[in-house]
This record gives structure tokens, sequence and C-alpha cells, in this order.
């Protein structure tokens, strides 16, 4: 038996997925949690051969957790396929992304494919991935925006981030330019469409 744990805030998606997933003779769900900082629990208790985490959850992101568990086979399943998001996955070591508009059969072989040492990586996605190349964006650039996004005023942007407010404005300055945005909250969206924030 595959064992599974679903982490997903939507308890109708989870619920359902969970379902279709016990049909399959070789899956089991043995842990299913509703927040992205629960699942670092879920896996030390429940010990299963595959996570399976959307992407956006409360308590910590499913790309955020994905960097805390190295080694273990992770598989994304999300209905944002932005490029950004693909990645980051991959560099995380995610080693499958697949939409949440999958069927259960889709879903079952990347679980397979993921637990047997491999990769699935949705086609559709992988493509808009490789067409939007990288992130134009420095890392200070990104912080900056993601701090912004998050309603913080330069001043604390700068010292969460350990600048300068001037040196905080100069990074949001540079990331609109890179962005071909007029404000800052255009380049936040822009950025966000992309997978980037």
């Amino acid at each position: 038996m595959i064992r599974i744990l679903l982490a997903d805030d939507e308890h109708l998606v989870r619920r359902a997925i969970a379902t279709l997933l016990g049909l399959e003779p070789d899956i089991e769900v043995v842990a299913e949690v509703a927040r992205g900082d629960l699942v670092a629990a879920a896996v030390l208790e429940h010990r299963p051969d595959v996570i399976v985490l959307d992407i956006e959850m409360p308590g910590m992101d499913g790309l955020s957790v994905a960097e805390t568990l190295p080694g273990h086979a992770v598989l994304m399943l999300t209905s944002f396929g932005r490029p950004g998001y693909l990645r980051r996955a991959l560099a995380a070591g995610v080693r499958g992304f697949i939409p949440k508009d999958a069927s259960a059969d889709e879903l079952a072989a990347a679980i397979r494919k993921v637990h047997a040492g491999g990769r699935y990586l949705d086609p559709e996605m992988a493509a808009s991935a490789m067409m939007a190349g990288e992130s134009p964006l420095t890392e200070r650039e990104r912080g900056s925006l993601e701090l912004a996004a998050q309603g913080a005023s330069v001043a604390e942007i700068a010292a969460a981030l350990h600048l300068t407010q001037g040196t905080v404005r100069n990074y949001l300055s540079s990331a609109i330019t890179k962005l071909g945005a007029t404000n800052r909250i255009t380049a936040i969206r822009l950025a966000q469409q992309k997978g980037w924030l």
C-alpha cells in the first residue's frame, strides 16, 4: 500500500480526493490536514510514503511546506498553475505537480510514479513554465514585494529585512521597473500572477 498524507484547506475537496483515492487498491490516505503548519507533525506521526500538498493553505503555503521536507516524496496539487510555482516546487525537490482538475486516474498515476521515485509534471503546466521564463526579480526585490503584498510599510519592510528604508525603496522601484508596472500594487499583482511571489 502507498500511504498518503493529504493537505488541503478546502474540506469538501480534501474529503472528495481522499474518498476517490480510497477506491484505489494500492493507495491508502493515512492522514489529512487542513493547514500547512500541521503537515510536519502529521508526517512524523503517520510516516506517509507520498505527501500530497495544496499550494494555497493557511498557516504555511504548500511550497513553503515542501521546502521543509527534503527527501520526502511530495506531489503538489493545485488550481494555480503559475509558472513560478512550478519552478519553486522543483527547486524544493517536489517530484510531482498536478492540477486539481485532473481526473482521479491521473492523480493516482501521479502518486504511483512519484512513489516509485519518478517525476510527474502536468504537460500544460510544464509548457507554461518554460514559456514564462525565469523571474527577473532578485531575492531582495522579491522579499520586499512579498512583505509589501502583506501590507507592510517601507519602514516595516526595512526592519524585517535589516535594510535601510532607502534601500527598500530602491528594491521596490527596481521590481516595479523590471515587471513593467506603474506602481507597487500592480507589480505585486503581476508577480503573483506569474507565481514569483
